[in-house]
């Protein structure tokens, strides 16, 4: 009887460690799809490198290039969560009045921040004119993914900033530090 209290308290430890779902949108999948394609490539680089002493020539670029695009867009559902990395600890010991304004002033900062970086990426994209070496891709195209993926973390943020200016002191604070305060 006691084994089997054990294994249901590991369970339901086990249940309060898994993440929350609920928060998956649909916009949530492009990241899910590139994080699929770069383990299949790179299970396919091993593959063919270790196991049949013949590797193809395109996984380790392809790889890398992926690998990018899982970063920004990845950032893009970091930033609409409100996750990306803080400085938790000055909200930790700040009074709660103090958060609001600061919450505010970090997400319009990170707004501008990325709208500058979907810029810069233009400008690079527009300047480049090489293909990639082992795939004939224009290099170009994986900056442009890039500045969508920065002008959406911007857009994101800017909703950030209208959420936080609506919602109370306490609900910024708890939306902050939810779990941790």
């Amino acid at each position: 009887m006691e084994e089997k209290d054990n294994i249901d308290a590991v369970l339901a430890e086990v249940e309060e460690l898994t993440d929350d779902l609920s928060d998956f949108k649909w916009y949530d999948t492009p990241v899910l799809l590139i994080f699929w394609a770069l383990i299949i490539i790179v299970s396919l680089q091993f593959i063919t490198r270790y196991i049949l002493n013949d590797s193809l020539a395109w996984t380790e670029e392809i790889a890398r290039y992926f690998l990018i695009l899982l970063g920004f867009i990845g950032g893009i559902t970091c930033v609409r969560k409100g996750k990306h990395i803080f400085l938790e600890f000055f909200y930790r010991y700040l009074s709660v009045s103090y958060i609001k304004p600061i919450a505010i002033f970090v997400e319009g900062i990170v707004a501008i921040f990325f709208t500058y970086m979907a810029y810069l990426a233009i400008e690079l994209g527009t300047r480049t004119s090489q293909n990639m070496v082992s795939v004939n891709l224009p290099k170009s195209a994986l900056y442009f993914a890039v500045m969508a993926a920065c002008f959406l973390m911007g857009v994101f943020a800017l909703i950030n900033v209208y959420r936080y200016i609506k919602l109370s002191e306490e609900e910024v604070y708890k939306d902050k530090l939810g779990d941790i305060g």
